[in-house]
């Protein structure tokens, strides 16, 4: 068991890559989609239903959309679809995929990795001012929740279905990062060197989305737990631990911070002192360190495989109404 722990960060990693080559390679794609349109001549490419994993304000007032009418919206289809599978994980699985599969938490991890490597350390904030800034994230998510969840009406989500801006939402979203202003360059730029300084700062401080996914977490029956008579308290839990959690001092890990990455397991020197566990009636087991990825991927695509067998994946915008807005995206607001 405890040369498989060590292993568990190789895994994670490889999963991490894997899943940011297909979030590049599914971008690549779009963009050469979108470029159809713009550029008479160039040659068509199919639209990758993925990117609609990027719209996830328009997959919540989707989700509220299919709870109240049991209808899928069928413009961004595969939003609602990718949405529904990312809080299954996250019931199922803890924050896994926060840790584990998010493009973006990679990219924050690798970057205050590369801040460890130049500066010997990261940078940590006081504790107050922590707990502070931790509240942005959910005072984000608290908004979202009040304007579509509660707020806002069927009918009204309904409409803004049909409006122009939503069918090329994702078109927008391109648009943000192909033809960015100086302000948006200036605002990501100034996140990238406070996630090198310090660890995972967007995910920590900013992401509504990482806050909903670990307020659901919580429910999860797979928690890391740590066995005292075991545990010789040698402080490499909770060095290790990328979300500032100490390990050490917890027998359960209930923390909505908490990734399921499993990095305080692989540094544990002792064997069976600190596990991935499941509690399924009564019962604690512990779960090997290979199967909790598995089962991550495997849950994900288990979802997106009954949206496809479904219908209800790809985009049922006709060629015709892109040719009509790419052109003019730049034109388009709420």
């Amino acid at each position: 068991m405890h040369g498989s722990q060590r292993s568990i960060r190789t895994i994670r990693y490889a999963v991490q890559i894997a899943f940011l080559l297909i979030t590049l390679s599914a971008g690549w794609e779009f963009h050469q989609f979108v470029l159809h349109f713009e550029e008479p001549g160039r040659p068509f490419v199919t639209r990758p239903p993925s990117v609609d994993a990027y719209l996830p304000i328009g997959a919540l007032m989707a989700f509220k959309y299919f709870v109240m009418t049991g209808t899928v919206e069928p413009i961004h289809p595969s939003g609602l679809i990718l949405f529904i599978a990312i809080i299954g994980v996250s019931l199922l699985l803890k924050k896994g995929f926060c840790g584990w599969i998010c493009p973006v938490g990679t990219v924050s991890q690798y970057a205050w990795m590369a801040g460890e490597k130049i500066f010997g350390r990261n940078f940590r904030i006081e504790q107050y001012a922590d707990i502070g800034l931790r509240s942005i994230k959910y005072v984000i998510l608290s908004l979202f929740f009040w304007v579509i969840v509660v707020a806002m009406g069927t009918t009204m989500i309904s409409m803004f279905f049909m409006s122009d801006y939503y069918l090329v939402a994702d078109v927008k979203m391109l648009k943000f990062f192909t033809d960015m202003t100086s302000l948006t360059f200036w605002v990501l730029a100034g996140l990238v060197v406070l996630s090198v300084l310090y660890k995972n700062f967007w995910c920590r401080y900013l992401c509504p989305y990482g806050a909903l996914l670990g307020i659901i977490s919580r429910w999860s029956p797979l928690k890391i737990r740590r066995n005292e008579e075991k545990c010789i308290h040698c402080h490499a839990c909770t060095k290790a631990c990328p979300a500032l959690i100490d390990v050490e001092k917890k027998d359960v890990v209930k923390s909505g911070e908490c990734f399921g990455c499993m990095t305080c397991v692989s540094r544990c020197p002792s064997p069976g002192a600190l596990d991935m566990t499941v509690k399924a009636g009564g019962n604690v087991r512990v779960l090997r360190p290979y199967l909790y990825p598995l089962l991550l991927v495997v849950l994900l695509y288990l979802v997106i495989g009954i949206g496809m067998l479904t219908g209800n994946w790809h985009s049922q915008i006709p060629y015709e109404q892109y040719q009509r807005l790419i052109p003019e995206v730049n034109k388009l607001s709420h």
